[in-house]
């Protein structure tokens, strides 16, 4: 499994040769610099720590410019992680690219929904509405909050109630890589995926393909570079 980490930059769409549309999500996935490799010895897990996007050494503390100068890199924005057995052969310092992904390739998209706001457990958990008749006197309320069983003097922790709804990890499964352009560090993929334009996401190997159901994308006859720069 490889990965790798990029910014949603908004959706658009391409054509095939024969007319067939495709919605897709551009991705601006800038060069991931390895700046740490965490090891079982060491770290107790593997994986590979990258930084994402340039930023000025003046905005960084001690501890940053400490883990940049020993990856002898320049300063970057995001750190983030990326496991996967594929990604065991970066060492520290070296770079990966957009086109570690080909068209065609199969891939699980993670990033952080879109934030709703507060709302009721109607909408946040898809709770039961009460009567709509007038004479009711409950309609979207949270309804009854009793405990059953010993200890049931108290609320327990981790009832559903009303709150801030949305802004989760979400991963989306078994998106396809329509097209690649190393030029302009864009990945181009399949269908919607989680979060606001400029959020983070980081692309994986999908691991829960479905055999015998492999999707296939025609000739485009989208110049996949004019896509990414339409966003």
């Amino acid at each position: 499994m490889k990965a790798i980490y990029g910014r949603k930059m908004g959706m658009t769409q391409v054509f095939a040769a024969d007319g067939t549309c495709y919605p897709v999500t551009v991705l601006e996935v800038l060069p991931n610099v390895v700046t740490q490799v965490k090891t079982i010895q060491k770290d107790g897990y593997e994986a590979v720590q990258i930084g994402y996007e340039e930023k000025k050494e003046s905005r960084c503390n001690k501890p940053e410019k400490g883990i940049f100068a020993a990856a002898n890199t320049t300063p970057k924005y995001e750190l983030a992680e990326l496991k996967g057995d594929e990604m065991k052969k970066y060492a520290v310092g070296d770079v990966i690219t957009v086109d570690l992904f080909k068209v065609g390739d199969m891939v699980d998209v993670t990033g952080i929904s879109k934030g709703i706001g507060f709302s009721g457990t109607i909408k946040r958990y898809h709770y039961t509405i009460g009567p709509k008749g007038h004479g009711s006197g409950f309609h979207r309320k949270i309804g009854s909050l009793a405990t059953n069983g010993r200890t049931n003097n108290r609320i327990h922790p981790g009832e559903k109630m009303p709150g801030h709804h949305g802004n989760y990890q979400t991963t989306i499964l078994n998106l396809i890589v329509v097209g690649v352009d190393k030029e302009k560090n864009a990945l181009v993929i399949k269908g919607a995926i989680p979060g606001p334009k400029k959020s983070l996401v980081t692309v994986r190997t999908a691991i829960k393909v479905q055999h015998g159901k492999k999707q296939t994308i025609k000739p485009l006859a989208t110049n996949v570079a004019v896509a990414a720069q339409s966003k």
